[in-house]
């Protein structure tokens, strides 16, 4: 079984200059039960379903499962799907200590102005270097996971 690892930060500077690859993601969920949810996402032409698990005391760490689908099964899926969809640019930016991978989503619709990079690790107390344009740690902060922004997203927080 995997185990996702992550850190998550909003940004304060300009990351963009950084970016070697992004790529459009749209995303929506067939549950979100309370410490799991099952989530379908397209990202340009290939299609995933994934399983997470709940998050661990420090907010870092839950079990996650995911496998390719065909764009048809995830355009049957998307029937079954909860009202809404998250749609965002992620965007890929090398870490200056050369291990690690910034994902920089940027959202739009009715999450647009929200942006948050994401760095994946090995273990909690793995070390990576933080760029001058990280922000405000929120690890762990529900309101930031994106099937939380699907029912109170980004623009309701204003």
């Amino acid at each position: 079984m995997a185990q996702e690892i992550e850190k998550k930060f909003l940004i304060k500077g300009d990351y963009r200059k950084d970016v070697f690859k992004s790529v459009r993601i749209t995303q929506a969920y067939l549950a979100t039960a309370p410490g799991r949810t099952l989530r379908i996402r397209r990202a340009d032409d290939k299609a995933f379903l994934t399983i997470k698990g709940r998050v661990n005391a420090t907010g870092m760490s839950r079990f996650e499962w995911e496998k390719e689908i065909s764009m048809d099964d995830f355009n049957s899926l998307l029937e079954l799907a909860e009202p809404g969809m998250i749609d965002k640019t992620r965007h890929l930016v090398k870490n200056t200590d050369g291990v690690h991978t910034w994902e920089i989503d940027e959202f739009h619709g009715d999450n647009d102005g929200l942006t948050v990079a994401e760095v994946e690790l090995s273990s909690e107390d793995e070390p990576f270097d933080k760029p001058e344009w990280l922000g405000e740690e929120v690890t762990g902060s529900r309101q930031y996971f994106n099937s939380s922004l699907l029912k109170n997203p980004y623009k309701n927080w204003k």
